[in-house]
């Protein structure tokens, strides 16, 4: 493994204006934050501002599902059975399947980092339950990040609002306030990648299970377009929600260099589709990495 060096203040500079600039031009304003997994260095842009988190979340409750079973008080492979038609609806996984299911806690782990499953992630919540959520997440120092909202909940909210085209609307969706819905910072996302790849949640076979189950992410238009090499690995999960997008994860390289980052963006613009917001968080990420590997 290559020794981390931390990048001079001249280049962590560059990188933020670099950022900042990437940022405006798809139209965003933008947090991240950039960690080297193994020296601690870091790159910031307004890291500490909380944001609602929706799907992003998700990785603390299936953080908080192995941090469990590793501690003996939640077996993984618990089989669920989950009848048709009594699902949270959604675009993939469990909400289109047509029949009944059985699967094991872990499975549908799967799907929810796979596919952002959100009907597999809301069985999760109901097994594991909030409370041991934001417990595990102050155990582990990370007290901005609270859980609220499951998804069926979210969805409720948004199916609430008539008119999601209209930028003064949103000021009346509660899971589009921080102080009201699932939150964090991209600096603690960051942190809680890290520490799984740090075996700070859990370890032995049960965190390596769980670094392999963050790298099973379908999706490749955000964090990962920033990267696309065959040799460098990138885990991580979106999260999606009406102007805002979000990407955290870990990319990994050959060298054994090993970085967690977190960028969370909102646009000015309510169009569902907008490429370069989600470009330019692989755009964002690759710079900071590109500082934090620099001499």
């Amino acid at each position: 493994m290559s020794e981390a060096v931390s990048p001079s203040s001249a280049t962590t500079r560059r990188a933020v204006t670099r950022i900042n600039a990437a940022f405006a031009d798809a139209g965003v304003a933008g947090q991240l934050h950039a960690l080297d997994i193994d020296s601690g260095a870091s790159v910031s842009v307004a890291a500490t501002q909380l944001t609602p988190t929706s799907s992003l979340h998700k990785v603390c409750l299936l953080v908080t599902l192995y941090r469990e079973a590793a501690a003996g008080r939640l077996d993984r492979t618990r089989q669920i059975d989950i009848p048709a038609g009594e699902r949270t609806p959604g675009l993939a996984g469990l909400a289109v399947m047509r029949d009944a299911v059985r699967m094991s806690l872990r499975d549908l782990a799967t799907l929810v980092v796979a596919v952002s499953d959100n009907a597999a992630a809301d069985i999760l919540w109901r097994a594991v339950g909030f409370d041991a959520v934001n417990r595990t997440m102050a155990e582990l120092g990370l007290t901005d990040t609270v859980a609220v909202h499951d998804m069926a909940a979210i969805r409720d909210a948004l199916r609430a609002q008539p008119n999601l085209t209209d930028p003064a609307a949103f000021a009346d969706i509660s899971v589009l306030n921080p102080a009201l819905t699932n939150r964090s910072t991209a600096r603690q996302m960051a942190e809680l990648f890290a520490a799984v790849w740090r075996d700070e949640v859990c370890s032995g076979e049960t965190a390596e299970e769980l670094r392999a189950l963050l790298g099973l992410q379908a999706w490749t238009h955000r964090m990962a377009s920033g990267f696309p090499f065959d040799d460098v690995r990138v885990s991580g999960k979106t999260a999606t929600l009406p102007t805002l997008r979000h990407e955290a994860g870990v990319i990994e390289y050959p060298d054994g260099g090993r970085y967690a980052v977190a960028v969370f963006t909102r646009a000015a613009s309510t169009a569902s589709v907008l490429p370069a917001a989600d470009a330019v968080i692989g755009t964002a990420a690759r710079i900071a990495v590109d500082a934090l590997r620099s001499p």
